[in-house]
């Protein structure tokens, strides 16, 4: 089995703590045990990167040198991957499975007593019976690993490597020791690094030394002589300040290192020892089933011991009456239903993963359906997240809104004569500020969508990258909080700069000077500020992203001792840019299927109002009155958590909102009683996905932070795979009843059916192989196949599941008591017409009975194929595996009454056509009383639209 290395750190949400374990509680090794082991990083974070490099034979600034000595090191070292061995083989795991139910152990009871008082047939029968109970039973649970595993694969760790100067995003398992690393804020450690290079860099390490407080790192080596107090003459984990460890969560700023270990070869593999042999903890649904599975059995005991004690007192045989009541306990008591959930809850995400949504944790597929607020980003999610410069703007060279250079419209000009001085600062601005990157193998710049865009544009004036020709020492990185970002560098001619770029309201606070259109620095007045923020404003009604650029001429030949904000004043204006981010095709009817089924969208956004509600109507939200509709993040800075509730139910759209404000709008949200799923991407956006009932990342561009806190990934970033997600989530919800009407219906029936006919002094109707058969039915294929039932599209247009709702609502207890009571007339009213004909019981008469149960639970399983729709409008070839399941378990029967072997196991004789045409119209009433019912449902709903929710 392959584990991901990172499993069983994140942090579960609140609500679903109940019944689980702290995972971070009971794995995490203290500082003494992890220093026992020692690793690469304890040898590396000594020495210093040069010698690094050398012992390494790589390069801090190029990597490896080829890919062929990166394979021969694989081959040396083994991919970078933690996997666990399973010790325990198939046939042990089998075997386990006679020992660890009682139930089966009491059947093995009755099979050996069997044998000592001469009944061997019984004996016989009974192991057979037992035999394909547990393979049955064996193989659902595997089914169900195997389906856990594969999830556990679909959210690979992935990193950013530099291997022959080319940087490529990769997963992480192809790391080797000597690769050489980038990461930067939110990003998640891959492997073991030696720190090369580190800007602002902070790393959260409490999954690994348990302290909540980042370390901020360093690339100089450490001195082990400041450790000479430690007695074990090791250096701690905390201390070892230039390494960044496997499986740590970057916080602040960005750098690079060089892998020194991996797998089981760093500090993180000798964590995930000791996790490996903790085991996992059940879902919340789990949890459930086995409470609905424990009131099912406590119920079913309490039947079996009175049938039991009816019987004894009736006369009848002992040994009869004990075998009778263990087939009923394993055939009434649903001890497969949490592995059909899992099964049907995993095979359900799977199907999610191919539609673009990977659903990280089980219980998060029950609430998918109940979701009635959908929260989102705009950025990429809304947006096709591919940013193109459309407009500049200079205030020296182009002085009013009117003015402004398009670089979409104009055709066939050339932007060169445009090249103003300060039209060019700005250019130079958008490029040495920027921390995207050329990818050689994908022939693109890689990174942040809006850094890409800026350097995309470069060529259309002629201008190339010039970052290689400066020297940066000092970045302060934009983060939501600051609305900016800030380089330091010396340019060629020793120069000593500060190029500053963000949102256009916080660059124009920090400036107080203009650069004008022949490069001279002029003094900036209120007039002109009022400028600026006019034609800032214009180009945020069109929908367009806008950016300020400013710089500042630093003294000294010296780099200032630490870059902070406070330095970040006196700025010069060079210029606006303005971009344009399209709205992604799939989003609107996607928005329209969502307020068609009642779920209120908010949008959340950095940008301004006008360019907020601009692209809101485009995508079909609905903005009637922006003043009610629109809430910008100074009013919401000043509303208490109540007044924010209050007012919430209006609002569709968030502008100038920060990951901060996602808190408060999730938090306010929930008070109202919404069940919320919330869209993010960065580090500061995991407080709200954690909170939120669903929380939803973005696979491409967001963090491995955002990714840790979420329940689901959309590997698109597209919003639209939300909807399908929540269609995939309510459609499984509705096959669990689905299979639970069928399966407690079965249950009921067959424990009825016998306690009716021993309180009437009646002949018991089934014998044990035969309860037993029914109990592999109930459990086995035709069960399981209705949990993959294709979903039905117009659940949609059904508004969301309420929060308390339950999985047995009276809808459902109705629907299989019913079922039920039609199962047990159609069969007692066979059992007492065939044994009237001969006046006492003949294997004709128990064959007749046992095979028109077995249809009467065939028909019911096609009934059970959907709750409210005819199988007509459904369609018989839609679910191929329940055609096939159906097909075998009726094969199976015509093999328990015509086969003189089976006929020997299970008591039974040969029946004529005519009986088996008889028995199918008799245990056809089933299925056609459910598709009354259906009809009659619907077309009281076609009179009451709010029928369904009240029935």
């Amino acid at each position: 089995m392959s584990a991901n290395p990172f499993d069983g750190y994140s942090n579960d949400k609140e609500k679903q703590d109940e019944g689980t374990l702290n995972n971070d509680e009971s794995i995490l090794l203290s500082t003494k045990e992890l220093l026992s082991k020692a690793t690469p990083s304890l040898e590396f974070c000594k020495v210093s990167v040069e010698e690094t490099v050398d012992r390494l034979n790589t390069s801090s600034n190029t990597g490896l040198a080829s890919a062929e000595e990166a394979s021969h090191r694989r081959k040396e070292y083994g991919p970078n991957e933690i996997s666990v061995e399973d010790d325990e083989s198939l046939w042990k795991k089998f075997l386990s499975n006679f020992i660890e139910d009682r139930l089966i152990l009491l059947l093995i009871g009755s099979a050996l007593v069997s044998a000592i008082m001469g009944n061997l047939d019984d004996a016989v029968s009974i192991t057979l019976a037992i035999i394909i109970v547990v393979s049955v039973g064996f193989v659902q649970e595997y089914r169900s690993e195997k389906s856990l595993e594969a999830l556990n694969k679909l959210v690979p760790a992935e990193c950013h490597l530099i291997r022959g100067s080319q940087e490529a995003h990769v997963l992480a398992s192809v790391l080797v020791p000597g690769d050489l690393v980038c990461f930067r804020i939110g990003d998640r450690i891959p492997a073991d690094l030696r720190i090369t290079e580190a800007f602002d860099l902070s790393i959260d390490e409490s999954n690994l030394t348990g302290e909540n407080e980042p370390v901020h790192k360093v690339t100089s080596a450490i001195n082990k002589e400041t450790f000479s107090y430690n007695t074990t003459g090791i250096i701690p984990l905390s201390d070892r300040t230039n390494i960044a460890y496997m499986g740590t969560l970057v916080k602040e700023g960005h750098g690079k290192g060089i892998v020194v270990g991996t797998s089981t070869n760093t500090s993180f593999g000798a964590v995930f020892e000791m996790m490996s042999s903790i085991e996992k903890p059940k879902t919340p649904l789990q949890l459930a089933m086995d409470k609905l599975g424990k009131d099912l059995s406590l119920f079913s005991f309490i039947v079996i011991g009175f049938i039991c004690l009816i019987g004894i007192i009736q006369g009848r045989s002992w040994l009869e009456m004990f075998q009778i009541s263990v087939s009923l306990a394993v055939a009434a008591i649903p001890e497969g239903l949490p592995i059909i959930v899992t099964v049907t809850l995993a095979l359900g995400v799977l199907r999610m993963a191919k539609r673009k949504a990977i659903v990280r944790r089980l219980p998060s597929v029950e609430t998918l359906g109940s979701v009635n607020v959908i929260c989102s980003d705009k950025t990429g999610t809304l947006t096709s997240n591919h940013m193109t410069v459309c407009k500049i703007w200079c205030l020296g060279s182009m002085t009013n809104k009117f003015n402004v250079l398009d670089l979409q419209k104009t055709k066939g000009v050339n932007f060169k004569n445009y090249l103003t001085d300060d039209v060019r600062a700005t250019l130079n601005v958008s490029n040495i500020c920027n921390n995207a990157s050329f990818s050689v193998e994908h022939s693109k710049y890689l990174g942040n969508p809006t850094d890409v865009a800026l350097l995309e544009q470069l060529s259309k004036f002629g201008l190339e990258d010039n970052r290689p020709n400066v020297k940066k020492v000092h970045e302060i990185p934009f983060n939501s909080k600051r609305k900016f970002m800030a380089t330091e560098v010396f340019e060629q001619d020793g120069t000593h700069v500060l190029y500053v770029k963000g949102a256009f309201e916080k660059i124009l606070s920090y400036s107080n000077t203009f650069l004008n259109e022949k490069g001279k620095t002029e003094k900036l007045t209120e007039a002109q500020k009022a400028n600026i923020t006019e034609c800032a404003d214009s180009l945020a009604s069109e929908g367009l992203r806008t950016l300020a650029f400013a710089k500042l001429q630093l003294k000294g030949t010296e780099p200032v001792a630490k870059l902070t904000e406070d330095m970040v004043t006196d700025l010069t204006f060079t210029g606006l840019i303005g971009m344009s981010d399209p709205p992604r095709p799939t989003v609107k009817p996607a928005m329209e299927q969502l307020l068609q089924g009642g779920v209120h969208i908010i949008m959340i956004t950095g940008d301004s109002e006008s360019t907020a509600v601009n692209i809101a109507r485009q995508i079909g939200i609905p903005v009637i009155d922006p003043k009610l509709s629109v809430l910008n993040g100074e009013k919401l800075d000043e509303m208490s958590d109540e007044q924010l509730a209050n007012v919430i139910d209006h609002v569709s759209v968030f502008a100038r909102a920060t990951p901060e404000h996602k808190l408060n709008i999730v938090r306010a949200l929930r008070q109202r009683g919404e069940v919320v799923a919330m869209t993010g991407d960065g580090v500061n956006d995991a407080p709200a996905l954690k909170l939120a009932d669903i929380g939803v990342s973005m696979g491409k561009m967001g963090t491995d932070v955002a990714k840790e806190a979420s329940d689901m990934v959309l590997t698109d970033d597209d919003f639209s795979t939300i909807l399908t997600a929540i269609e995939e989530g309510k459609g499984i919800f509705n096959n669990i009843q689905n299979f639970l009407t069928f399966q407690l219906s079965t249950s009921i029936a067959a424990l009825s059916l016998v306690a009716l006919s021993t309180l009437f002094k009646l002949p018991n109707p089934l014998n044990a192989m035969q309860i037993l058969w029914i109990n592999i039915l109930m459990d086995g294929p035709p069960a399981q196949s209705l949990g993959v039932e294709p979903v039905d599209h117009e659940v949609m247009k059904k508004p969301p599941r309420r929060r308390t709702d339950k999985i047995l609502t009276k809808q459902v207890l109705r629907r299989l008591l019913g079922t039920a009571a039609c199962i047990i007339i159609g069969t007692i009213y066979v059992f007492v017409k065939e044994m009237a004909e001969d006046g006492k019981v003949t294997p004709r008469d128990t064959t007749m009975t046992f095979t028109c149960f077995v249809f009467f639970d065939m028909f019911n399983a096609l009934a059970c194929r959907h709750s409210t729709k005819s199988i007509f409008e459904v369609g018989f070839l839609t679910n191929k595996m329940f055609n096939a399941a159906v097909g075998l378990s009726l094969l199976g029967q015509m093999c328990a009454i015509y086969i003189p072997f089976f006929q020997s196991v299970f008591k039974t004789e040969r029946l004529s056509l005519g009986d088996l045409l008889f028995l199918l119209v008799i245990s056809s009433s089933v299925f056609i009383i459910d598709e009354l019912r259906k009809y009659r449902d619907k077309k009281n709903a076609q009179n009451d639209p709010s029928y369904y929710s009240i029935v």
